[in-house]
């Protein structure tokens, strides 16, 4: 057993060791990226190839894994490099591959990150591809001085240096394809779904097919406690997590270079935020799955061994020894009991999410989407009875409840996982304050109908009654394809309401939230703790409930709802009006009762009562 001395610890990231043993360093060390090969010897500083010295026809070698975890070579040519193309001052390599697996797989998904060498000095990393159906493995490289940048925190775009004054021997090659129809893109970055269905991708992948990631369910897996010994090299594939746990999300391309503390890979963005926070993976390569329209490495993803801080313009960066903070999240799934069938188990699912402004909502949605998707309860004539809490640090929790049925565009599934990431994209986008989630956690029952009912009618015991009394109500519901269904409620008067005719309201929680929100004209961005106090105040879709609606007028301060407010007022109140942060309506709305309904009410009715 060598044990990494400084050198393998370049390679590899603190505190990692390769296995080889002594009488077999120097064979496995021939058959590594020159970078790797000179850590097992006992250095590890990168030669750099510099741009300005690249001449057409000049023949190199490109590292990656094809299958299992070793890099293997593939042979390159350049064929010139393209002045500006991906950007002012961000220049490319157009190379041609060679070698048998290169020639039968094409251009791979997974791929990009990969090194590219010319007399054993780094040149750059495969990153690009020419259209989709490409005859020939031809492939952008992006030059190392670009990437570089991004582990020396020089993010800003390259201006013109040394390389862009090559001699005359440098190559220019057009940077446009006008017209052709053909376009110079991003190898994609494989996204693995493990534990989702093809059908939960199918319906979100498109989220993520928009930041350059393909997605793919079921082809590869995620396992944290699994170890694996061969370390970290130029050309080895590495994993972004997104989601893990019972649920994974993982995207994969492969390493560029290698330095005792971090690493730089793909050779493109991933999304291109900025500074990020997602936990790095070894990967193992399965298998390389050739196809004209898309091939992709299925990848399985191994032991964390740091954190991606960085995602930019030409590599993203890994840090080893960080730690990503991630969202613990917890889905129990309780299944409907039908009567006369057999009792299915409760089930929970455990995984964490990303944190990250651009990604952690879309994988969220489609994550819990496919907790309540992914048992055997589901089915298409189903409703959710939901409750839960979503934590955030130095709040209150964030109440969810009430129930969700699927409807004539979605079904029940769908519905219950955009109510849930509804209130999370109202807490995580806040726009005035950064909240820190600390987790969510969901109980999700099933109920075997659509658990829907519309308000056909409601009445008072009384016609006249005095203020402070006690006043009989029933309300009739029609359930979806059901027989009519009274609730019956009682509604206690204020003591304070005036005398005269006032207007009673029946009707479900969301008319009272329009009621006694601000109005849409007077609505302002809210800061996080405001916006969790609204979100707490939201009536449960499940009740229906009695407001009187009285003659005074009623504010709207800050969230807050202050009724009968006295005319006279209305001039002390006009500049915060002005200002967005109050709203005036001429008549106030008081809550005096409510009953649960047992299904999703949806209508109101309005009765007149004479307070004598």
């Amino acid at each position: 057993m060598v044990t990494a001395g400084a050198g393998v610890h370049a390679a590899v990231g603190r505190g990692q060791a390769v296995n080889a043993t002594a009488g077999t360093a120097s064979a496995a060390a021939a058959s590594l990226p020159p970078t790797a090969a000179a850590a097992m010897g006992g250095t590890a500083e990168a030669k750099i190839f510099p741009l300005s010295q690249l001449k057409r026809g000049m023949k190199g070698v490109a590292y990656t894994v094809f299958e299992g975890v070793n890099p293997e070579p593939m042979q390159i040519e350049i064929l010139g490099v393209l002045k500006d193309s991906l950007g002012p001052g961000r220049d490319m390599i157009l190379a041609r591959l060679y070698g048998s697996k290169p020639e039968f797989t094409g251009v791979v998904a997974g791929m990009s990150g990969s090194p590219v060498y010319i007399d054993g000095k780094l040149v750059g990393a495969l990153s690009y591809r020419i259209g989709q159906f490409s005859k020939e493995p031809i492939a952008g490289i992006t030059p190392i001085e670009q990437m570089l940048e991004v582990r020396d925190d020089s993010v800003r775009p390259a201006t013109a240096q040394s390389q862009r004054a090559g001699g005359s021997e440098a190559i220019s090659l057009p940077a446009a394809n006008a017209g052709t129809g053909v376009a110079m893109q991003a190898m994609e970055t494989p996204l693995v779904f493990s534990g989702f269905s093809q059908e939960a991708v199918d319906r979100f992948g498109d989220r993520f097919r928009a930041m350059g990631m393909t997605p793919v369910a079921g082809l590869g897996s995620s396992d944290a406690s699994a170890v694996q010994p061969e370390p970290l090299v130029p050309g080895s594939a590495v994993s972004a997590i997104l989601v893990r746990g019972d649920l994974s999300i993982a995207g994969t391309c492969t390493v560029t270079y290698v330095d005792p503390t971090r690493l730089l890979a793909c050779g493109h963005p991933i999304t291109q935020y900025g500074p990020v926070d997602m936990p790095m993976t070894k990967a193992a390569v399965v298998t390389t799955l050739p196809s004209p329209l898309n091939a992709f490495k299925i990848v399985n993803t191994t032991e964390t061994v740091g954190a991606f801080t960085e995602d930019r313009a030409s590599a993203i960066m890994g840090r080893f020894g960080n730690k990503a903070r991630m969202i613990p999240v917890t889905v129990e799934v309780v299944p409907p009991a039908i009567p006369g069938a057999t009792v299915m188990k409760d089930k929970t699912f455990h995984f964490e999410v990303l944190d990250n402004r651009q990604l952690t909502p879309s994988a969220m949605l489609v994550s819990v989407y496919q907790s309540l998707q992914g048992t055997n309860a589901a089915a298409a004539e189903m409703s959710y009875r939901v409750s839960g809490e979503i934590g955030v640090q130095g709040l209150p929790q964030v109440k969810l409840s009430g129930i969700v049925t699927q409807n004539e565009l979605n079904p029940a599934a769908i519905n219950a996982a955009l109510f849930v990431n509804d209130r999370f994209s109202r807490v995580y986008g806040n726009p005035q304050d950064q909240p820190v989630v600390t987790e969510l956690k969901l109980k999700v029952e099933g109920v075997p109908e659509r658990r829907a009912a519309s308000l056909e009618s409601a009445r008072l015991g009384v016609l006249e009654a005095n203020a402070g009394d006690t006043v009989d109500a029933e309300v009739t519901l029609r359930p979806y394809q059901s027989d009519s269904r009274v609730v019956h409620l009682k509604v206690k008067l204020p003591a304070d309401v005036a005398p005269g005719q006032v207007r009673v309201l029946i009707s479900d929680g969301a008319t009272v939230d329009r009621l006694l929100g601000p109005g849409s004209s007077s609505r302002r961005a809210e800061g996080l703790a405001d916006a969790i106090d609204q979100m707490n105040r939201l009536h449960s879709n499940d009740k229906v409930y009695v407001t009187l609606l009285s003659r005074e007028a009623q504010a709207v301060l800050e969230g807050e709802t202050l009724p009968g407010v006295p005319l006279s007022m209305a001039n002390v109140f006009g500049p915060l009006k002005d200002s967005q942060k109050l709203s005036l309506s001429g008549e106030s709305v008081v809550e005096v009762g409510s009953a649960e309904a047992g299904y999703a009410v949806s209508g109101s009715q309005v009765l007149n009562l004479i307070i004598r």
